[in-house]
């Protein structure tokens, strides 16, 4: 096994403190690129700690329920953690230990500059911000020119402090990090939310796109683009109109990369993902690994060996009298990961037809973006150039998401395939970002919430109907799509649904919190737990710790909820769901 697999299992989930540090102290054979994340786990562990006699309690009804004192505890784990989970130049040989991949020879990490970038200033700073030994184990090196992947991978420089989402997430997330700062803002870490989105700016101008993550092996595709809700809400919080004056370029390049081709095929300006690279995913093949040794490739075509797929034309991916899988499904493959959903069946098993395939969750963001950037310009005096947004934003919602998304007969919004001309019936709680980003009409957003129990479990909102064996199906819940939905529901006024679901998902969080001191990435919300690894069969099978858009979600869940409920997420049992209609 080797060190990174080790470390991994460990973080997967804690089950106490005591039990945590003896599984530590008894793995004796961690490498050094163990170390920032054993040192995260404990750390998190410990800024947790409980009360002395701070127990559960029975309820009135006879559930368990938590005291205000665990309560605290769950919060200040969350406030620490932004500070924990902080990156930096002062730190960076920590920050670029990359848990998915073995150091160079002498225990050292890359660290690579941008070809734009006046690398002789970058390696003085660094020089002045590192103590000697720590800058010794870190190689700096010059991106090539041609900006893909390299045959060593390695960090990616960026100048200011990000927060990254814990565990095997050692490095800067685009996504993720949206979510991250809704919570960095709710609990006063403006400056810190304001670095991750001069960050953004910063890859926007020398890298190309937002990353994925700022490892190498990314470079190839970005993720879901909240670039401007981020400004939006930094700015809001810290006004600065030259600052927001240097946001529209980076927007604008940045729209191009969804805009354009190969994300965009021409139709009313909606988009795909799309993934620039050839090949295996690096990271998949390095560090996603079962038992058994085998990749999530290699249970792929097991599984198109015993099964029948119907879902799409599998002759494109998958050659049967070879057992090999084709050069579009690693492209397909990789551009799922850009979607940040990896893997589900949503795009039929493994996502395999993505690329054919305009998303409801990405085309909403579009719309989003442009009607931000359309707000941005006219709190800059530019209404003229507000109004070719305003445009755009009216396009993608009226002959794109509303028109060929959204399905009147099951009264849901799906994914249009660009090829069939059909939406796919697969619900999914991407459903909600229509109600999220104000598309929906009111007609429309109700019967959204009609169909509710599709997806309402115990815990939260499950993230589809069907249990696939990955991560991003049901039984399966995550942290920022209840944020999605419960926002979506109440910009329509379903404030009782949206105060239930956070209910439900914030008293999971807080039991699993108690049980086990650690806040994870992901939660089965049918059975109310963390543990997850038995019913998951494809991508990597641990449940990391820290975890980021999962304290985000946290703290701004509870924060919405009025205070007559926010006493109900003390009962650790939930507070129900209603019977299907």
């Amino acid at each position: 096994m080797t060190g990174s697999t080790r470390f991994t299992k460990m973080l997967s989930l804690t089950p106490s403190p005591a039990l945590s540090l003896t599984r530590f102290t008894n793995t004796l054979s961690l490498t050094r690129s163990s170390v920032v994340s054993l040192v995260l786990a404990v750390t998190l562990m410990l800024s947790a700690s409980l009360p002395a006699g701070a127990q559960t309690v029975a309820g009135a009804a006879g559930g368990r329920r938590a005291t205000e004192a665990q309560l605290r505890a769950a919060r200040r784990y969350i406030k620490q953690g932004w500070r924990t989970l902080a990156r930096s130049n002062r730190q960076l040989a920590e920050a670029a230990v990359d848990p998915k991949f073995p150091p160079l020879a002498g225990n050292r990490r890359p660290v690579y500059v941008a070809p734009t970038e006046n690398f002789a200033a970058v390696e003085s700073r660094l020089r002045a911000e590192l103590p000697a030994d720590d800058f010794a184990r870190i190689v700096l090196r010059r991106l090539p020119a041609s900006g893909g992947e390299t045959a060593e991978p390695g960090l990616l420089y960026l100048p200011h402090p990000y927060v990254v989402p814990g565990g095997r997430f050692n490095e800067m997330y685009g996504w993720d990090s949206y979510f991250t700062n809704v919570g960095l803002l709710r609990d006063g870490e403006v400056d810190l939310a304001r670095d991750m989105v001069d960050n953004f700016i910063y890859q926007i101008e020398h890298y190309g796109k937002i990353l994925n993550a700022n490892r190498t092996y990314f470079l190839t595709r970005s993720q879901p683009p909240f670039l401007t809700r981020m400004i939006l809400d930094v700015y809001r919080h810290k006004p600065d109109r030259a600052w927001l004056e240097r946001t529209v370029p980076v927007i604008e390049k940045y729209y191009r990369y969804w805009a354009d081709e190969p994300h965009t095929t021409g139709a009313a300006g909606l988009a795909r993902y799309y993934d620039a690279g050839e090949g295996v995913a690096p990271e998949v093949v390095s560090a996603e690994r079962d038992r058994e040794g085998r990749t999530h490739y290699d249970l792929v075509r097991a599984y198109y060996r015993t099964h029948e797929v119907t879902d799409y034309d599998l002759t494109q991916y998958y050659d049967r009298a070879r057992d090999e899988l084709t050069p579009l499904f690693y492209k397909s493959d990789r551009s799922m990961r850009e979607s940040g959903f990896d893997p589900s069946n949503r795009f039929g098993p493994f996502n395999a037809d993505i690329i054919h395939y305009y998303p409801v969750c990405l085309n909403s963001l579009l719309y989003v973006m442009a009607n931000d950037t359309a707000q941005i310009l006219k709190t800059l005096g530019r209404p003229r150039d507000a109004a070719i947004w305003e445009y755009r934003a009216a396009a993608i919602k009226h002959y794109g998401v509303n028109r060929l998304m959204w399905d009147e007969r099951d009264g849901l919004y799906y994914d249009y395939n660009f090829k069939t001309k059909a939406v796919r019936r697969y619900p999914f709680v991407t459903t909600f970002y229509p109600l999220w980003a104000g598309i929906a009409t009111p007609q429309q957003a109700a019967r959204v919430v009609a169909n509710l129990h599709l997806f309402e479990r115990a815990g939260g909102l499950q993230t589809s109907t069907n249990e696939s064996g990955s991560q991003w199906d049901a039984p399966y819940g995550w942290a920022p799509m209840q944020l999605i939905a419960v926002e979506g529901l109440r910009r329509y006024g379903y404030e009782r649904e949206a105060n239930r679901i956070s209910v439900n998902f914030l008293s999971l969080v807080l039991r699993e919190f108690i049980e086990h001191n650690t806040i994870v990435e992901k939660y089965d919300v049918t059975t109310r737990r963390s543990q997850i690894g038995a019913g998951l069969k494809f991508g990597y099978k641990s449940n990391e710790i820290g975890f980021g858009w999962t304290n985000a979600a946290f703290v701004e869940l509870y924060a919405a909820l009025p205070a007559t409920e926010r006493a109900k997420v003390l009962n650790l049992d939930g507070a129900g769901v209603p019977d299907k209609k």
